[in-house]
């Protein structure tokens, strides 16, 4: 067998422009695992609410940190692909779940180059409903109707492997390397509180309370909330933190419903009324800075943090193309060509 890898990430709208906006949103938020209710419910959600109303705030977001060679996310993404063909012997395509560089044109590049065993890799470090898990159903499909005769097998999340554990604590102290902060925020991107109910293998561990999470169970496989304070808590022991000095919280929600908290927007807040003048912020659900990262966290964070009397505010940047992460995934590649790699189960 001739084997490939595809890399593949969130995705981006072609533009900054309103309509490649709203096309992107709706394909985006059509997604069952990221809307999780019936059709009828989504589609009048989506289509007769949010895409009437939202689209034009987006693209003004997009706008503010939109780069002159294309979307941050877009960019990143493809410096890191050629850095990690680099490193490889055999070819490495590049795919978004959403927009116009789909799953299914990634691995149509790799059948072209007479691949007939694909490695598939997430560029999530935690597994969630909205992002591991339609990525590999999505190419499943794809595989099924499609490339019936591809062979397909994907890196399970890696939150927990301690290489990866050391790249992105390095990555952090690299960057506070001489900056002054009294407080280090670990911000996740947020899920409904019934995306870690319904991802409950055991279907009565997830409490969502102070327990489940420290608590030993089958059910973490699969949970985010377990799998990202899991991250905090070995980065905050590798960079030999002291208690009160860091904290995790939950960015991005949307509607009414509950959301994994505490909410960023809300611990920001929180910590400059307490009287923290100078904070840090990173965001390891991101493998790549993208519109949360670079206007949510960084533009909107820092506002809320200085209107509430905060003073210098530190934007951790993601792991984007660093070269020891280039270096940690190459690896995984090559111990996959070597060995193999379980398959996670869905």
């Amino acid at each position: 067998m001739k084997k490939g890898v595809i890399l593949v990430n969130l995705g981006s709208p072609d533009s900054p422009n309103p309509k490649d906006v709203k096309r992107y949103l709706d394909e985006f938020l059509m997604d069952e695992r990221v809307i999780d209710v019936p059709f009828w419910a989504r589609a009048l959600i989506v289509r007769g609410i949010i895409l009437n109303t939202r689209p034009k705030a987006s693209a003004e977001a997009y706008q503010k940190i939109w780069w002159e060679d294309g979307s941050p996310l877009i960019v990143i993404s493809e410096r890191l692909k050629q850095k990690v063909q680099q490193k490889v012997a055999f070819p490495v395509a590049l795919a978004m779940r959403y927009g116009s560089m789909s799953i299914k044109n990634g691995l149509q590049e790799l059948v072209d180059k007479g691949v007939t065993e694909v490695f598939i890799i997430p560029l999530y470090p935690q597994f969630a409903m909205a992002t591991t898990e339609t990525i590999l159903v999505l190419a499943r499909q794809l595989q099924k109707d499609h490339f019936p005769d591809l062979k397909l097998t994907d890196l399970p999340a890696f939150y927990s492997n301690p290489d990866y554990i050391k790249v992105l604590s390095k990555r952090i102290a690299k960057h506070l390397e001489g900056k002054t902060f009294e407080h280090l925020l670990f911000s996740y991107h947020g899920v409904p509180e019934r995306h870690i109910r319904k991802r409950d293998v055991t279907k009565s561990h997830c409490k969502i309370d102070t327990n489940c999470c420290v608590t030993a169970s089958k059910a973490h496989q699969f949970c985010y909330r377990h799998q990202c304070f899991e991250v905090t808590r070995l980065v905050a022991e590798q960079l030999n933190l002291t208690e009160n000095t860091y904290s995790t919280s939950f960015q991005s929600r949307l509607g009414f419903d509950p959301w994994l908290q505490p909410y960023t927007d809300r611990t920001i807040e929180r910590l400059a009324k307490q009287g923290i003048k100078n904070m840090a912020i990173v965001t390891p659900a991101f493998v790549s800075d993208c519109l949360e990262t670079l206007e949510e966290i960084a533009i909107e964070g820092e506002e809320i943090f200085q209107e509430m009397g905060g003073n210098t505010y530190t934007t951790v940047p993601c792991l984007n193309d660093d070269d020891e992460w280039v270096a940690l995934l190459s690896k995984w590649i090559n111990e996959w060509a070597d060995s193999g790699v379980e398959t996670t189960a869905i």
